[in-house]
C-alpha cells in the first residue's frame, strides 16, 4: 500500500529532503528508497493525522485486491506475518483474502506483538475463519498445497540480518518448489537500496 500512494505524496517527501530513485524504463514512476519511505510514512501518521490502524487497514485491503488481482484461480493462500506493521498488513490481507471468497487462509505469526491493535488483527481473522498458527510447521505447512505465498514479514524499515525464527522460515520461502510469492512493500530480508 505504502508503494501504492499517489505520486503527490511521493513528491511531499521528495520535496523534504528524500531521496526518490527513479525506475528505469517506466516513464512518471518513482521508487523510494528506504529513508524517503520512512519519512513517507512518518508524513502520513503526522499530517493529514492517518493512524497506524487506518494505514494498515489500507494497505491490507491493497494487497488482498492483488494477489486476488494476480492470481484470481486462487482458492489457498499462505500468509507469513512478522512481528511490526508489515505483519498487521499481512493479518488484514488475509481477512480480506477470505472475504473475496478465498477457502484456505492459514496466518503463520510466530511473534506477536502484546500490543491490542494485533490481538484484535488476530481475533478477526479468527473469527473469519483463517487459521493463525504461531510456526511455520513442515507437513502441516507444505508449501505446495497452497496457490500462492504472502510475505508479510519484514517491510521496508527493516535493518540488519533476520533472527530465527525468520530465518528458517525465509530460507523455505526461497525455495523454487514453493508456489507463487507476492511480498507486502519489499520480498523480506532484501535491502531496500
Amino acid at each position: 500500500m505504502r508503494r501504492a500512494l499517489s505520486l503527490s505524496s511521493a513528491a511531499l517527501v521528495a520535496s523534504r529532503g528524500a531521496r526518490a530513485l527513479s525506475m528505469a524504463g517506466a516513464p512518471g514512476v518513482s521508487l523510494l528508497g528506504q529513508d524517503a519511505a520512512i519519512a513517507l510514512d512518518e508524513d502520513l501518521m503526522a499530517t493529514p493525522g492517518f493512524s497506524v490502524d487506518q494505514l494498515m487497514e489500507l494497505a491490507g485491503l491493497s494487497v488482498a485486491c492483488a494477489v486476488v488481482d494476480a492470481y484470481p484461480a486462487a482458492t489457498s493462500c499462505l500468509v507469513v506475518a512478522g512481528p511490526g506493521n508489515n505483519g498487521g498488513d499481512g493479518l488484514v490481507a488475509a481477512r480480506h483474502l477470505v472475504h473475496f471468497g478465498l477457502s484456505n487462509v492459514v496466518v503463520v505469526y510466530p511473534k506477536r506483538p502484546e500490543k491490542s491493535l494485533f490481538a484484535n488483527l488476530v481475533k478477526q481473522c479468527e473469527d473469519v475463519g483463517a487459521a493463525v498458527s504461531s510456526e511455520l510447521v513442515p507437513g502441516e505447512h507444505d508449501l505446495g498445497g497452497y496457490d500462492v505465498v504472502l510475505d508479510a514479514i519484514f517491510g521496508f524499515s527493516f535493518r540488519g540480518v533476520p533472527r530465527a525464527p525468520f530465518d528458517a522460515i525465509l530460507a523455505a520461502l526461497e525455495r523454487p518448489s514453493r508456489p507463487p510469492l507476492v511480498s507486502v512493500d519489499i520480498p523480506s530480508g532484501w535491502h531496500v537500496e
